[in-house]
Order: C-alpha cells, then structure tokens, then sequence
C-alpha cells in the first residue's frame, strides 16, 4: 500500500471519520463552493483504524458553526471535528446528533405544511442514531434519505 500526504494546516478544522462516500456532501454542508481562497483537502475512501474505510475533510481559516455541525451528524453520526491553530489540534470531539432537528431539512412530503409557504419551520424527531430515521413532527412522516433536503 502506498502512503499519502496531506500537507498540514495552520488553522482551520479537520473533519475525520466522515462516512465514506460522505465528504462531498460534507463540503456542501459547510459551503465549500469551487470559489474558495482556503487550502481545502478532500481525502475519500481511505483506511480508518476504527470503522474500516473513512472520508476526510480539511479546510483552512474556517470554523464550523454549531448548525454545521448538527448537519453533518446528520449524515455521518461518528464525525469527528477537530479545530486548528498554529498546526497543532486546539479542540478534538465528536459530532453529537440532536434530539430534535429544527430548521435544517426540508420535509420529503410534498403535501405536508411545511412545504405549503405556510411560516412554520421544519421540525424532526429523531426515531434512530444509526441509521438515521427522523420522523417529521407536522405530517409524521418517517425521513430516511433526506442528505439532499439539508437547507
């Protein structure tokens, strides 16, 4: 096996044992368009210790906010989010997947209210972590495959 190289940042977040196939949606989340200034590295398919094969996002001089990271757990509840500076890991934690997911997805039920132009936020229970179920608190619909619906 050969090894690879992925040159360090400064400062900026790494986020490691993404779900593989994930990342792309990863940079999409966190806004990572094709105009970008920043060093972003984008590492797919690669061996993980833990999970087998992960996906890995580095992006330089930015931050997550807390609803990134909310999104993110979404789609890969194992995520791990680490912030740089001066090179060295300054915080190190896991993505944690809220009980409720508010204003993040839109719902897959065309007919429900939120989806009517009505002033009502999308609002989701989360059923279960792993796979990810969520369950629509207006139409009670279950949300399965919602990765496309993140707002």
């Amino acid at each position: 096996m050969k090894d690879f190289r992925v040159t360090p940042i400064r400062n900026g977040t790494v986020i490691d044992h993404i779900d593989c196939g994930q990342a792309l949606k990863v940079l999409k989340i966190i806004g990572v368009t094709g105009d970008i200034l920043s060093t972003v590295s984008v590492l797919m398919h690669v061996p993980s210790k833990v999970e087998g094969w992960k996906d890995v996002v580095k992006v330089e001089d930015r931050e997550l906010d807390p609803q990134q990271v909310d999104k993110i757990s979404l789609i890969s509840p194992k995520a791990t989010i680490n912030i740089i500076r001066d090179f060295n890991v300054a915080e190190k934690y896991q993505v944690k997947m809220p009980d409720v997911v508010k204003g993040i997805i839109k719902c897959g039920n065309p007919n429900c209210i939120t989806n009517k132009g009505e002033p009502v936020d999308p609002e989701f229970t989360v059923e279960t972590k792993r796979p990810v179920v969520l369950r629509c608190r207006y139409c009670d619909r279950i949300q399965e495959d919602f990765a496309d619906r993140l707002v």
